[in-house]
């Protein structure tokens, strides 16, 4: 997620004195955090989607606190605090995306002198590179067979800072990745009733959700990252992507609801007056959801939207 022309300024995170050193984040500011047993390892997360499987695989034997976990809040323009950097300077275990989604981890980390904290970086983990000529999508949560990675990643880390604990965090790891092999099942079958369907896209946030699904993106590679990058949208862009609402050519929009503008509105209202359906997506996990059930709500969402 890029700056959005939506949003303003970059949030700064209030911060807590060095008397405050019980400091914890809330889900209204830096994050979110939870408490586990007495002893429990430390973990930050740059996200709360990550800061949710890790709570997933460590149970109550990880503390995880998750810097981002605001809607509002843009990790590309983040701006830290002593809170986000005490985290770190505790830390056993820390996960961030990478690909450029969240560098501001790496550099708080840095800064406390924290080099003992295994790091766990989403991007190296799954193993993806750009396509030549072009960036990688960043937005890597979408990609569920990549999480299954990651969740086995996390509980290596978890497994050596707490030896004790490490069949239970791998043991958690095979239940998470069984539930994203029923979640690739809905995807398979999104692809065998409707392989090859067009779809548009606000941006490329969804991209690894609709290409699992066997849907062809139509949306112009220069209108979707001028949203992402938060750049003014070339007319020319603006009208090729309206036509395909207006024509019809096209089965839904999946729409970013965190990354809007004028040029995003005005392509809502075009799929909405000729009755494309909207398919609304975050980058954060919503309040009440964990990653499964969020990501299977997108694909139903998906599903509903062409018509099964």
């Amino acid at each position: 997620m890029k700056a959005s022309s939506a949003r303003g300024p970059a949030l700064l995170v209030a911060t807590c004195t060095a008397l405050a050193l019980g400091c914890e984040s809330g889900s209204s500011g830096a994050g979110s955090s939870a408490t586990g047993r007495p002893g429990a390892v430390p973990v930050v997360a740059s996200t709360n989607v990550y800061g949710d499987i890790v709570r997933q695989i460590g149970g109550d034997r990880v503390e995880v606190s998750s810097i981002i976990g605001d809607p509002s809040q843009d990790p590309h323009s983040y701006e830290a605090g002593t809170q986000n950097q005490l985290a770190l300077s505790r830390a056993r275990v820390v996960v961030e995306n990478g690909g450029g989604y969240d560098d501001f981890v790496g550099r708080m980390l840095r800064g406390t002198k924290n080099s003992s904290a295994q790091v766990v970086n989403a991007v190296r983990v799954s193993g993806k590179t750009p396509a030549a000529g072009q960036e990688l999508n960043e937005h890597l949560w979408y990609d569920v067979p990549a999480m299954g990675k990651v969740a086995d990643r996390i509980a290596d880390a978890l497994a050596k800072a707490a030896p004790g604990d490490a069949s239970a965090f791998r043991r958690n790891a095979e239940e998470f990745r069984g539930k994203l092999t029923a979640l690739q099942a809905e995807e398979a079958r999104i692809k065998a009733d409707h392989g090859g369907a067009a779809v548009a896209v606000t941006e490329p946030l969804p991209l690894y959700l609709t290409e699992a699904s066997g849907l062809r993106n139509m949306t112009p590679a220069d209108f979707s990252e001028a949203v992402e990058e938060g750049t003014e949208v070339s007319p020319g862009s603006l009208r090729e992507t309206l036509d395909l609402l207006t024509g019809k050519r096209v089965k839904a929009l999946v729409y970013n609801e965190q990354t809007t503008g004028p040029q995003t509105e005005k392509v809502k209202r075009a799929a909405e007056d000729h009755g494309i359906p909207v398919v609304p997506v975050t980058e954060t996990l919503p309040a009440g959801k964990d990653y499964v059930g969020w990501m299977t709500a997108n694909v139903h969402a998906l599903r509903r939207a062409l018509g099964t």
